[in-house]
């Protein structure tokens, strides 16, 4: 039984893989409309699909010249192995996959969802987030495979016995970070680039539409409405799908090489010998089973999330989506509980930096499980009160638009900004908590644990653009006021599940970058990171300044994007003869087309000084200064990531509390008013915030981190556990082993 539990991650994830492909069968089965409906989602679709070949194209260019760029690293060190270039193409290429197919089925569930809402609210969340879950279930189905297949592909080649278990096994995790390290670099493009293609067509489409013409959201007559709707899917769909593949399998890479380094310590404290029922494995294979046993907990709690009225409100399927979440978290703590008793040794022993080795209980282990779900569920809460429609936060940014756009504005500034502090303790409690626990494993295990749901997390996150172009195609095919009702109440709270979905990706990514920050300190070696030296605080300043670097080339890409899509929009309105009355048609391929032009134009600048910065400070300054660097880059992002997100979100729902109606000193205001459009110019403001420039910082935290672990064996001359005693040969039947130098 021991010895099959390594394919158990395996096996969860090819049946999460069938669970979806059983999900989208249904939701392709479900009626699409008629035929007006049905070509607005053709359109949509086309163009989202046009964009991703565009985007894979320019990426398939980067994984050729990262991939012989990553061989050469390979050549320079002993206890490198090429197989990591073979890694990350497979990491680039399972999540382009999961983004392609989170997109598929967002572009079928979104006309599906419109036509459910003609009848039933109930039947379209079920439709909207059965979209969702073929995202969710996609993601972690293909992350764990992945992961899996490559782990035992290099426990065959790598872990021979004829060595040093922990140098053999350093050697296959080093391969494995090829994987990782593929799947955060196509996730940085896919964030970048689809935030950028969203908010150009999201904020023209909204300058030109609602302020100046003044004509509803998704109106037909607006030429950018086909680009905003298609933005939704390649921003929220794509682009977050390949955000959290790239967290989940970082935070599991990082979690494994921290096992490796309590084997090593286990051994040493036990006369150089460890072993247990799993090969002396135990601590490496927990995170990754955790992993698997999360997506069957997502399966389980998808089954409770439906309202039965037709009348429910948004506070109504709101609870219906946690209450799938917290099933779905409260399962994996049970599964947690019974996994570390079984798969840890009774007593841990660990060194903790700068107090030696101590003894640790595995319950302590299990605490930390909990110390990181509860990071998940809780920041979820937070979150959605900074963001959330019909909460004091919002509510204040809706009074202050009564009095215009500028103190709209400020509101929602200070809002973001008051976020930080409640999700900073929070995020400063776990990583204290889970590190007193059980050290950097702890940490790690907590962040893995956390990650372990990501399947439910992102069918939450996905609902949401899917119930967004449902909206839109509805009131483009001019139905019936109650369907767009019935979709409104979707989109509303998609708006703050989409939220709640960005602060969990930041969570994500700062318990990640502490664990790979860790994992990054054993394989360079280096004993700490000194402040006092003055290379060092450099680099952390420098580290500090990357992230708003970073936001501002991404605001300003939306902007020269932007101004681009507000110039056609208006010349369309200007020269299209009848366009505003209903009568002439506009020209929506032009305003895709510039949306995906811009996109993939502006993206290229911040991706490459995300990973090519860490790279030249690692090698000009040291891996000392390089670790403050990543230091500077976590801390910094972190706060921006938070302050955007949360600013972005509640200036989006404070324009959606007037196109419901709101009181405002005692008075009713609706869609139209001057403290509507101060409201719009908000959430105008907002959109590259939260879809663009927020976003993208996790994947700036996490990439920068992992860049740093990849060249980590370069900087440090692989000085742990006397690897330079050991070299890498290979056989001629290509079996590599680690000979012990006499």
């Amino acid at each position: 039984m021991e010895n099959l539990m390594i394919y158990l991650p395996a096996a969860l994830a090819v049946l999460g893989l069938l669970f979806m492909v059983s999900k989208a069968s249904w939701v392709n089965k479900q009626d699409s409309g008629d035929s007006k409906m049905q070509f607005i989602s053709k359109s949509i679709k086309e163009g989202a699909m046009a964009f991703l070949q565009a985007e894979y194209r320019i990426l398939l260019i980067f994984v050729v010249i990262a991939a012989i760029a990553l061989f050469f690293v390979s050549t320079l060190v002993e206890t490198t192995h090429w197989i990591i270039v073979v890694a990350f193409v497979f990491g680039a290429f399972f999540s382009a996959l999961a983004g392609n197919i989170g997109m598929r089925i967002a572009t079928s569930a979104n006309v599906r969802t419109t036509q459910a809402a003609r009848t039933s609210l109930p039947q379209a969340l079920k439709v909207s987030f059965s979209g969702g879950t073929v995202m969710g279930l996609g993601v972690a189905g293909l992350a764990v495979l992945g992961l899996s297949v490559f782990f035992l592909l290099f426990l065959k080649m790598f872990v021979t016995g004829n060595g040093s278990f922990y140098n053999e096994m350093t050697i296959a995790l080093e391969a494995l970070a090829g994987f990782s390290l593929g799947a955060e670099s196509i996730a940085l493009f896919a964030r970048v680039g689809g935030g950028i293609y969203t908010k150009a067509a999201d904020v023209g489409a909204d300058l030109v539409g609602k302020v100046e013409a003044g004509i509803p959201e998704d109106d037909p007559r607006n030429p950018a409405t086909i680009a905003d709707n298609v933005g939704d899917n390649v921003g929220d769909v794509a682009g977050m799908g390949a955000d959290l593949f790239g967290s989940y399998v970082a935070t599991v890479l990082a979690s494994m090489v921290l096992g490796n380094y309590i084997i090593k310590d286990m051994a040493e404290a036990n006369g150089g010998v460890f072993t247990d029922a799993f090969n002396g494995m135990g601590p490496i294979l927990l995170p990754i089973v955790i992993a698997g046993v999360g997506i069957l907990a997502s399966i389980i709690g998808t089954f409770f999330v439906k309202v039965s009225s037709n009348d429910a409100k948004e506070n109504q399927v709101q609870g219906a989506l946690n209450l799938g979440n917290w099933i779905s978290i409260i399962l994996t703590i049970i599964a947690c509980f019974f996994l570390i008793g079984y798969m840890l040794p009774e007593v841990i022993q660990m060194k903790f930096f700068g107090e030696g080795t101590k003894e640790i209980p595995r319950l302590n282990v299990f605490y930390a499980t909990i110390v990181g779900l509860a990071v998940g569920g809780l920041i979820s809460a937070f979150t959605e009160y900074y963001t959330g429609l019909g909460k004091k936060p919002v509510l204040d940014i809706v009074r202050n638009s009564s009095t215009g756009a500028a103190t709209n504005i400020i509101a929602g500034l200070a809002n973001g900004m008051i976020s930080t502090f409640s999700s900073v303790l929070l995020f400063a409690a776990a990583i204290w908590g889970s590190y007193h626990l059980a050290g950097f494993y702890g940490v790690a295990i907590a962040a893995s644990a956390m990650m372990a749901t990501t399947a439910m997390q992102l069918a939450i996150d996905a609902f949401g653009p899917i119930a967004d172009n449902a909206g839109g195609i509805a009131e483009m095919s001019e139905l019936p006021k109650e369907v767009r009702q019935r979709t409104d109440v979707l989109d509303s709270v998609g708006n703050t599940t989409a939220a709640v979905g960005k602060g969990f990706a930041i969570a994500s990514a700062a318990l990640t970058a502490l664990a790979l920050f860790a994992a990054y300190v054993t394989f360079t070696g280096i004993d700490g990171i000194n402040i006092f030296k003055a290379d060092v605080l450099a680099a952390l300043f420098i580290g500090g300044m990357i992230p708003v670097v970073f936001s501002a080339l991404a605001m300003k890409s939306v902007g020269k994007a932007a101004m681009d899509m507000v110039n056609e929009v208006r010349r369309q309105f200007r020269e299209i003869p009848g366009i505003l009355e209903g009568t002439g048609k506009p020209e929506y391929g032009k305003c895709v087309d510039i949306s995906t032009k811009a996109a993939l134009r502006e993206m290229m600048l911040p991706g490459a000084m995300t990973i090519i910065t860490p790279i030249i400070v690692g090698f000009v300054m040291g891996a000392e200064a390089l670790g403050a660097y990543m230091a500077g880059v976590a801390v910094s992002g972190v706060m921006w990531a938070i302050f955007q997100n949360n600013a972005g979100g509640s200036w989006d729902n404070a324009k959606k509390s007037f196109e419901a109606g709101v009181e405002i000193n005692g008075e009713m205001t609706f869609k139209g008013s001057d403290a509507h459009k101060a409201a719009v110019t908000g959430d105008t403001v907002g959109d590259p915030f939260k879809d663009t420039s927020g976003p993208s910082m996790n994947i700036l935290i996490k990439l920068t981190c992992l860049v740093g672990l990849v060249i980590a064996p370069i900087l440090g001359g692989h000085t742990l556990s006397n690897a330079k005693k050991h070299k890498v040969t290979e056989t001629k039947d290509k079996i590599v082993r680690v000979e012990q130098k006499r």
